[in-house]
């Protein structure tokens, strides 16, 4: 049961909860390809930006994820956007997401998950694989057509 996550005393499965400023999740945030177009997002130790968010670590602090909802968004994008997610650990990433997804619902039943993927910023041949093997699909490209727009439909 998902118990305000963003407390470093929640544990679900194998995500903790935090706060946006922790030093072990700004670390894995740096390291992270969209880090360097969002640079100015660092303030205070905080990378989270606006809305409501939820954040996890794995209990090794190898993986990092947070799920952003935005009551107005330029990009006209709903639901819960998954802003970050990045694996250094053993761990599938496919299982990882498929326990986030769970704690998202947890926190906001019934919406739309999505996320954006820059092929060209990945180092992978099959951009987003890891989201597709745990069903989420593509769904279009951003306004200027660089990023891919990856879903989950409850």
């Amino acid at each position: 049961m998902l118990r305000m996550m963003t407390s470093s005393l929640g544990v679900n499965g194998n995500w903790i909860g935090l706060h946006d400023a922790d030093p072990r999740a700004v670390a894995l945030y740096r390291r992270h390809y969209s880090a360097k177009s969002t640079h100015g997002w660092i303030q205070g130790g905080r990378f989270c930006g606006p809305g409501q968010h939820l954040m996890f670590l794995t209990c090794d602090g190898r993986a990092l994820w947070v799920w952003r909802k935005q009551t107005f968004r330029r990009d006209g994008q709903s639901g819960i956007e998954c802003t970050i997610f990045r694996n250094e650990g053993p761990m599938r990433s496919s299982d990882l997401i498929l326990e986030a997804e769970e704690l998202a619902w947890e926190r906001w039943p019934g919406q739309r998950l999505f996320t954006y993927v820059w092929p060209a910023k990945v180092k992978s041949v099959n951009p987003g694989y890891c989201f597709k093997i745990a069903g989420w699909k593509q769904c279009g490209r951003n306004a200027d057509g660089r990023l891919v727009i990856l879903e989950k439909l409850p």
